[in-house]
């Protein structure tokens, strides 16, 4: 399997850009033969691996701040499209990013070349949408130029690459509705999934956790769309609050941290701020929150199940667990019923190990290695559905 691996960014940096980087590793690990062509390199990757920056030679590096993301991504685009165009039979699929591939799948459509899309996220507009409508409801600004702002130029620039692509990559169900209530065709819509680094977030074996309360820990940036004024409401309803402990970790937007006030302070929450530590506070706590309204696939869930905590999470998170065999999930927004699964687990000691006990035996399943194996299967799939497609025209 010959993969074009198309990514407009710092290919190992935070982020998408270390999803990218895992996603990577996993194909290659699973046998894939992979030219990454990354906007620049922060991270090595294995040996067997072809990388051939667009905007960085040696030290030399186009400042994507100086340029703007936008402009960069698009030269991205436009290098990646110019070199495909010179290696016609020498690449099975191409696996492009979003806002750096518009001619980059134009050109593999006319070489007859199946093109891929990564979806890190739920559909634009429905992002969008979401977040603006929780931001109204507290009162809360996003600052200029937030990520999740109305950018009306960029989600043309997206929707035109979600025509262009063959198919859709989409992380978690969740992801994949969002397209099909925009009236995406479901055949379009392929299912991968990301994974987490098993040498770094690993359980403590052989020991019971002590203490009365329960720690529950939210890890991530503190956004609206991330929903941590939910996990604090339904924190302070239940009574774990008054022998438990919360930790917060993650920078919070200012104007959603003045909003939060009263509850941060609360005794039993522990605002941590940015952490490098999070593998360490993963294994210290017994469960991880994430009560968000949108997401791709968020990978601090399945960090947080392979160093043992149990997963208090809303519907789309797109968490790879399933309610009340190894986690438990509510609707999103729905305090009410996060804040009885908090009390639950308060309550009921037994039913924590059973699921933590559940969640780990599973883990293995849900590495990058395991992502890497799935999606190689996925351009297998695309390559079958794409001769017989041939087959039939001829």
């Amino acid at each position: 399997m010959r993969v074009l691996y198309s990514f407009p960014h710092k290919l190992g940096a935070e982020r998408i850009c270390y999803t990218a980087w895992q996603q990577i590793n996993g194909l290659s690990a699973a046998g894939a033969q992979v030219l990454v062509f990354p906007g620049a390199l922060h991270r090595s990757v294995p040996a067997n691996v072809t990388v051939r920056p667009t905007l960085a030679w040696g030290k030399l590096r186009i400042p994507y701040r100086v340029v703007g993301t936008e402009r960069a991504c698009a030269l991205h685009d436009h290098i990646v499209a110019e070199r495909l165009k010179k290696l016609v039979g020498q690449v099975d699929i191409v696996h492009a990013w979003p806002l750096g591939s518009l001619r980059t799948l134009n050109v593999a459509k006319r070489l007859g070349v199946p093109t891929v899309l990564e979806r890190p996220n739920a559909h634009t507009r429905f992002a969008y949408e979401v977040v603006d409508r929780e931001c109204q409801r507290l009162g809360v600004a996003l600052p200029p130029g937030h990520e999740h702002g109305l950018n009306e130029a960029k989600f043309a620039i997206e929707e035109e690459e979600f025509r262009l692509a063959d198919y859709l990559l989409c992380p978690s169900d969740f992801v994949r509705r969002t397209y099909i209530e925009r009236d995406y065709t479901p055949a379009k819509l392929l299912r991968h999934q990301y994974g987490f680094d098993e040498t770094r977030y690993t359980p403590i074996s052989g020991t019971e956790r002590t203490g009365q309360g329960l720690t529950m820990l939210f890890a991530g940036v503190g956004a609206v769309r991330k929903g941590l004024h939910f996990a604090l409401q339904a924190w302070l309803h239940s009574p774990a609050h008054h022998n438990g402990t919360f930790l917060v970790a993650g920078d919070i937007l200012e104007s959603y941290a003045e909003k939060l006030r009263p509850s941060l302070s609360h005794p039993s929450v522990q605002v941590l701020g940015h952490r490098r530590d999070v593998p360490d506070l993963m294994r210290r706590s017994d469960i991880l929150v994430l009560p968000t309204l949108e997401e791709g696939s968020a990978l601090v869930t399945s960090e947080a199940r392979g160093s043992g905590c149990v997963l208090l999470v809303s519907d789309a998170a797109g968490a790879v667990c399933t309610h009340m065999e190894n986690a438990l999930i509510h609707a999103a927004g729905d305090v009410g019923a996060l804040t009885q699964h908090i009390t639950l687990l308060h309550e009921n000691r037994d039913l924590l190990k059973q699921l933590r006990a559940a969640s780990l035996s599973t883990v293995n399943e849900i590495t990058w290695a395991a992502a890497g194996v799935r999606l190689l299967h996925v351009y297998e799939q695309v390559l079958s559905q794409w001769r017989n497609k041939a087959q039939r025209a001829s």
